[in-house]
């Protein structure tokens, strides 16, 4: 009897270690602390909860994807703000094809807010970017504000509130 409920206890573990290694699968380095949802998922619940949607499309290979990454995983404000989005990062052969989520071209890494009927909304950007990559974040610190400019635009608030 022993052996069995140690069998059990062995089998709960190894469930448990699953459902973190799929938690930490979604979020691919960008932070686990972070409620990451797959694309299918995040639209339904997006639409459901009324919250608007980050999309960050990156690729495993990428340089200036895994540049980001650490940067991404370790701001405290993109933490405390996700909770506030549908949070959703898709990686490799996930990327959309639907050509909304490439409003100025195919570049990686990526990251568009869309409102919580699907729509990528183009007019938040990364400000202090390039203008020819106006998706493109190398710095937390501009993710941050993107946010910021992403939740005063759904909630009608101003950034300085944020």
């Amino acid at each position: 009897m022993a052996l069995h409920e140690f069998g059990f206890l062995v089998v709960c573990i190894s469930l448990g270690g699953l459902a973190m290694a799929s938690a930490e699968s979604l979020a691919r380095g960008f932070g686990d602390n972070i409620a990451w949802k797959k694309l299918d998922e995040g639209l339904s619940l997006s639409k459901e909860s009324n919250k608007p949607l980050m999309l960050v499309i990156h690729k495993s290979w990428c340089g200036a994807c895994k540049a980001l990454k650490p940067k991404f995983a370790s701001s405290l404000a993109i933490e405390n703000m996700s909770p506030e989005f549908v949070m959703v990062n898709v990686e490799d052969a996930e990327e959309p094809s639907d050509p909304q989520y490439t409003p100025d071209g195919g570049y990686i890494p990526r990251i568009l807010f869309l409102s919580p009927d699907g729509t990528v909304q183009e007019q938040i950007k990364n400000k202090s970017g390039n203008p020819k990559y106006k998706y493109y974040y190398s710095e937390a610190s501009q993710v941050v504000l993107s946010m910021r400019e992403a939740l005063a635009h759904f909630k009608g608030t101003k950034t300085d509130e944020l």
